[in-house]
C-alpha cells in the first residue's frame, strides 16, 4: 500500500532560520506592545487636571480612541507577521512527490 504522502528522495530539509526566532518572540512583542499602548490612557487619567486649557473628558476620549486604534493595528501587524513566519516554516518542510496519473492526450497533446 502506498502512502498518501510520498517524500521526495534525496531532498534535504532546509535548516530553521529567522522564522523560528520570530515565532518565538511574537508572544512577548504582543504583550509588551499591548501594555505600552495602554499606558497613554492611564497617564491621561492620572494627570491632576489634565493639560492646561483642555477639557479633561475630551482629552481622555481622544487618547482612548487613538490608543484603541493603535492597539488593533499592533495586533493586526503581529498576526500578519505570524502568518508569514508560519508560511515560511511550513514551506521549508519536506518535499513530496505528486502521484502520477495517466493523461488521455499524452501521445498527441492538444488533440482529443
Amino acid at each position: 500500500m502506498t502512502s498518501a504522502f510520498n517524500k521526495l528522495p534525496g531532498f534535504q530539509r532546509s535548516p530553521p532560520g529567522i522564522e523560528r526566532k520570530i515565532l518565538r518572540g511574537l508572544p512577548r512583542v504582543t504583550l509588551l506592545g499591548s501594555l505600552l499602548l495602554c499606558l497613554p490612557p492611564l497617564l491621561v487619567r492620572l494627570l491632576p487636571d489634565g493639560l492646561a486649557g483642555t477639557d479633561a473628558a475630551l482629552l481622555a476620549t481622544t487618547v482612548d480612541i487613538y490608543a484603541i486604534s493603535l492597539l488593533i493595528l499592533h495586533w493586526t501587524v503581529v498576526f500578519t507577521v505570524a502568518i508569514g513566519a508560519f508560511t515560511v516554516m511550513v514551506m521549508k518542510g519536506p518535499a513530496y512527490v505528486a502521484d502520477a496519473y495517466p493523461l488521455s492526450d499524452a501521445d498527441l497533446p492538444g488533440r482529443s
